[in-house]
């Protein structure tokens, strides 16, 4: 018997080659350098900050380039599918800002389907074509069988692994291999690796560079006993049939590499780009270490959602990880968007980028610090009414007047830099809502005469219609009343003539008005919060 024979046994329902496929997929009319990636998670979990990492990195290659990024699942492990993992994945790209061309649930689909279960004929088809051309077969080995192979080969001490002589099955003839087909005996299908350990393979990573490692050797399996191909044979063909030129992710692949490389040369197609990005780490005491899902949370991206970190902001803080002269560009250009960087694979860290959470915040505080009052009006009521209900009744109470507050101190050449999430606003926020007030217990580290004197004096004088110049006209004459400097220079020069300065007249004030020693500007959160509330406060406090 032929091995073409073995191929129709194989797969008598496979009618077509690999070469059918690719007319069905030929090359993307594209420009000239432009890049094709895909972010292809599996739906055994939820997405997580490196996910993020690695998709941006995919989507700033395509979209740099006028090239495509594509969204592939990578479903062939139903077993362990948690459900609704997918619509999890596509609402998470578009939130983050990495909106993918295509993929499940996406109008331009012209080179899917993008679900590896809905693509089992062409895996198949590859498979029937290596089969029938000697270069793939199917081992009849059990489990108990392998395991007693690797002890063996521990024994012997001999490279662990299925390749040449220990692959029992590799070359039993195709006569003898359709008989226990037909005897119902569960089999695998192999790959004849054509490789030889001992030579070896040149390859130039787009992040590391050059890199050499042995050939592989192994008879890896490309299509379980369920017909269920392996992620090495199945990345290989949809890669090749969707015209994927880069592929990016984790540095745990690299080991893997030879395995993929082997199998576009045996199939006669040109492999794409690799770029192995290296784990996100973080500072544990005096080293560092890998991310981890068990013991940090916020490697979850859900982390970022119920803090309310902006979505924009947590895209900034990668690519300042992704490549270091993004902090250097955005300081030279505040007001462009993150698209109009220059991202370049050859500025990412070859030995893991560093998480740094107040980093995160400190780039978060600058985002939101260029959002317009009405943008962060729009995405803090939206957390609120997700994370805290009762905040969200607030806000959305009174739109025009939440946006008013969140409206001091924005814009101009130094904007305040308060929030960076969006769970920090009800604290920031609060004594503009009397549900929230709490009055200070102390007014100012004053003498009680002398608050008593600074609040009643001011209650009396104060006038919602003036402007800044005019409000601190105010608080300078109250504060000349009292014995106090009504300018700094005055108090800097001579302190002992005077019983403090106008700085602490306007602290108490402050505390009395917000229960703080710190707030936005004071002339303009009591024209918010309105006279009569003004005079309350001050009143109140008096008691």
């Amino acid at each position: 018997m032929e091995y073409a024979a073995l191929a129709e046994i194989l797969f008598p329902q496979i009618h077509d080659t690999p070469e059918d496929i690719e007319a069905r997929f030929p090359p993307r009319a594209l420009p000239e350098g432009a890049a094709v990636t895909r972010f292809a998670p599996s739906p055994t979990g939820f997405l997580h900050l490196g996910n993020l990492y690695g998709a941006l990195v995919d989507e700033r290659l395509a979209h740099r380039s006028n090239g495509v990024f594509y969204l592939r699942v990578e479903d062939t492990d139903r077993k362990r599918e948690v459900p609704g993992a997918v619509d999890q994945i596509l609402e998470m790209l578009t939130e983050f800002g990495i909106p993918a061309d295509e993929g499940p649930q996406l109008s331009a689909s012209p080179y899917g389907p993008y679900y590896q279960q809905q693509r089992a004929e062409m895996y198949q088809a590859c498979a029937k074509w290596l089969v029938a051309r000697g270069l793939a077969y199917p081992c009849f080995c059990t489990e108990e069988e392998l395991s007693a192979l690797r002890e063996t080969q521990t024994a012997e001490k001999a490279n662990p692994g299925y390749y040449g002589p220990w692959a029992v099955h590799r070359d039993l003839p195709p006569e003898d291999a359709a008989r226990r087909m037909e005897a119902g005996t569960p089999y695998v299908l192999r790959l004849r690796s054509p490789g030889d350990a001992n030579r070896r393979v040149k390859f130039t990573d787009l992040g590391r560079g050059a890199l050499e490692f042995p050939e592989n050797d192994q008879d890896v399996v490309l299509l379980k006993s369920d017909g269920i191909p392996t992620y090495h044979f199945a990345h290989v063909a949809d890669d090749h049939f969707m015209r994927t030129t880069h592929v990016v992710r984790g540095d745990e692949w690299l080991a893997t590499l030879p395995i993929h490389l082997q199998l576009f040369s045996v199939m006669g197609w040109k492999p794409p780009k690799y770029l192995h990005t290296a784990p996100l780490m973080k500072q544990d005491g005096p080293s560092k270490r890998k991310l981890s899902k068990r013991k940090d949370p916020e490697l979850a991206l859900e982390f970022y959602r119920e803090r309310g970190y902006c979505a924009a902001a947590l895209k900034e803080y990668l690519l300042t990880l992704l490549n270091s002269n993004f902090e250097e560009w955005r300081a030279a250009n505040p007001q462009l968007p993150p698209e109009d960087f220059p991202f370049s694979v050859k500025k990412m860290s070859v030995s893991g980028a560093l998480f740094d959470i107040d980093k995160l915040n400190d780039v978060s505080k600058d985002v939101v610090a260029r959002l317009s009052a009405g943008q962060v009006y729009t995405l803090l009521a939206d957390w609120a009414d997700r994370y805290d209900p009762d905040f969200a009744a607030l806000l959305r109470r009174d739109p025009a007047y939440a946006e008013s507050i969140l409206a001091i101190g924005r814009g101009g050449a130094k904007p305040r830099k308060d929030l960076a999430a969006w769970s920090e606003a009800k604290a920031y926020l609060s004594f503009f809502y009397d549900e929230l007030f709490t009055p200070a217990e102390a007014a100012a580290p004053m003498e009680p005469d002398t608050v008593r004197a600074v609040l009643t004096r001011f209650a009396e004088a104060y006038d919602p219609a003036d402007d800044n110049a005019a409000w601190f006209e105010r608080v300078k004459e109250v504060a000349a009343g009292i014995g106090y400097a009504a300018n700094m220079k005055d108090y800097k020069q001579n302190p002992g003539a005077y019983k403090g300065h106008v700085g602490d007249v306007s602290m108490a004030l402050r505390v009395a008005v917000t229960g703080r020693e710190q707030s936005p500007d004071l002339c303009e959160v009591m024209r918010l919060l309105g006279a009569e509330r003004v005079r309350d406060r001050l009143t109140n406090q008096l008691r």
